[in-house]
């Protein structure tokens, strides 16, 4: 009997630890989940959240990419932690560098999934990882990216006309009640860019805390437009429960004192 896909279910999927090598010299921890079977349909690398407000390759939407796309969508999902930062999976080399040194994190991350010929290869940035992909992120092996809660708190307009000469598809999902930035503004800004999409999310927040399912379906609907959304929200098969109770606040606290600049307008 079809069981219900939970925030902690863990689909079947061919899961292996990765170590990325940036080119100053860092280790930095990640995961690499694939279908179990055949070449997936496309490649989600992942760019996490602030790490000083608690952002992790383990924040929630991207656990839940992990635990189900591979299984609902063929879809392979790279996931790390960027230099300095902690979650269960371990913790990278090196400290957090308002987004500098983050250039050598992406470029490594990139470079493996060119190195494992991982197809059709679209960046997933979130809040301070959407900064990350339109600083960093505009690689001819980049198929795309899509940018869930921009807040444009380090990436410059010189980085956004960057993207718009380049004509690689941009996605922007804009929660509503956004903390940073809303969807109207969101509109006037991505502006200069002209094939950027910008999707508002009513009644979402900043963090999606209770949208994942709407993010992973509209994330799916662009880089997997052979797939039917909504994804399946059951599952008739073995599944596993992943023990998320040690999801923390470990970074928050390391980070306590780092100061962080507020979005640019």
């Amino acid at each position: 009997m079809p069981e219900k896909i939970r925030a902690n279910s863990v689909l079947p999927a061919r899961r292996e630890p990765v170590t990325l090598h940036t080119a100053d010299g860092l280790e930095l921890v990640g995961e690499l989940a694939l279908p179990e079977s055949g070449t997936p349909t496309a490649t989600l690398v992942c760019l996490h959240p602030l790490p000083t407000h608690g952002g992790m390759m383990d924040s929630h939407i991207y656990r839940k990419a992990a635990f189900r796309l591979p299984a609902l969508a063929g879809v392979a999902v790279l996931r790390f932690n960027t230099r300095g930062t902690w979650s269960v999976q371990g913790t990278s080399q090196g400290a957090f560098d308002d987004g500098v040194g983050e250039r050598y994190d992406v470029a490594a991350a990139l470079e493996y999934a060119e190195f494992h010929d991982l197809p059709d290869i679209w960046l997933l940035g979130w809040s301070f990882g959407t900064d990350l992909a339109l600083m960093h992120g505009l690689d001819p092996v980049v198929r795309g990216a899509i940018l869930l809660s921009p807040p444009l708190r380090y990436s410059e307009p010189s980085h956004l006309e960057a993207w718009a000469e380049s004509g690689t598809p941009l996605h922007a999902f804009v929660p509503e009640l956004d903390d940073y930035l809303r969807p109207a503004e969101a509109r006037e800004r991505f502006a200069a860019v002209p094939q950027a999409e910008v999707v508002g999310f009513d009644g979402a927040k900043h963090l999606w805390v209770g949208d994942a399912e709407k993010v992973l379906d509209e994330v799916v609907r662009r880089v997997a437009p052979g797939v039917e959304v909504p994804l399946p929200t059951t599952w008739d098969g073995s599944v596993e429960t992943a023990d998320t109770s040690a999801y923390n606040a470990h970074n928050t606290e390391a980070y306590r004192d780092t100061p962080v600049p507020g979005p640019q307008r």
